[in-house]
């Protein structure tokens, strides 16, 4: 029963990655035209109606009051304040430079798990960690001196928000389904973008139906289809670092993706230190697999 419930986490979350991957890209496009925060609140308008048609097929109903204020803390982490870093993150940097940023929230996370969850964490992910953080200075050295690319700043803090969010949604998703805890989190977080609103508006108006489409495809897939494949995959893994360690195949992803689509060729910085970075997430990925708690065993059982 284990190898079937690793299975669908496997699916789960390979069917994430891949659809988040072309986030990177697209949000470069929508960029030629809209401000970040403007892709923020409608990216997530577009997710909340498409959400809200699907739960009320689905009659999801309503989380629990006591709840609520949870449902806010996961939409503030996970798409509010991920968006906003996100998006101004991105405007400084490659869509392969983005993607290897937010590519070390496995780790964040792993270390967030370890610190509330008491997951455990091997000598060699302490190794792993070190290797990671290496990569970042590379990028942050390349010219020979310490220079902090605001974007590399910005995106850090989306990475952090993103695990965050990560912990927050393995709470929640022992309680609600991977649809109820996605949609309430995401009308949550579009209700705190919504402040951008008057700003959005005119942009949208005047936009080309291009741009439109953009805003409406990242809406819907990376936004609210992949976030439910994720919460899904997180509800049924034994430790949340069997999930979120995926994350490491993004850059490869979006370096292909941002490639093909926008014809954006990778600097030779971020192929350097994207490298120290992805070898660092791999050796955490392959040598920092530890005994899973009874607790977390009964989650595969109840496949």
């Amino acid at each position: 029963m284990v190898t079937k419930g690793y299975a669908k986490v496997y699916i789960y979350a390979w069917g994430t990655i891949i659809i988040w991957a072309s986030a990177y890209v697209f949000t470069k496009v929508a960029l030629t035209y809209f401000n970040a925060s403007s892709i923020g609140v409608l990216r997530y308008l577009a997710a909340s109606i498409f959400l809200i048609v699907i739960a009320l097929i689905n009659k999801i109903g309503f989380p629990r009051l006591r709840d609520i204020p949870k449902f806010f803390l996961s939409g503030a982490m996970g798409f509010t304040m991920y968006m906003i870093t996100f998006n101004y993150g991105a405007r400084y940097l490659s869509a392969s430079t983005s993607s290897i940023i937010i590519a070390t929230a496995p780790i964040i996370t792993a270390l967030l798990a370890r610190i509330f969850l008491k997951e455990k964490i091997r000598i060699i992910g302490w190794i792993a960690v070190a290797i990671e953080f290496g990569g970042i200075l590379v990028l942050m050295l390349w010219d020979g001196v310490f220079s902090i690319n605001i974007g590399i700043i910005w995106t850090l803090g989306a990475a952090l928000s993103i695990s965050i969010y990560n912990l927050i949604q393995r709470n929640l998703t022992k309680e609600y389904s991977a649809l109820q805890t996605v949609t309430y989190s995401i009308f949550a977080g579009a209700i705190l973008l919504s402040v951008f609103l008057p700003q959005a508006i005119p942009q949208l108006v005047a936009a080309p139906p291009k741009q439109i489409a953009v805003i409406i495809f990242l809406g819907v897939f990376p936004g609210a289809i992949a976030y439910v494949l994720w919460s899904k995959a997180l509800s049924i893994a034994a430790k949340t670092s069997d999930v979120t360690n995926y994350m490491f195949i993004t850059p490869l992803i979006a370096t292909l993706m941002g490639y093909l689509v926008i014809l954006e060729i990778p600097a030779l910085s971020t192929i350097v230190a994207g490298s120290i970075i992805i070898i660092g997430l791999i050796l955490f990925q392959t040598f920092n697999r530890g005994g899973s708690t009874y607790q977390e065993k009964a989650l595969y059982r109840e496949m």
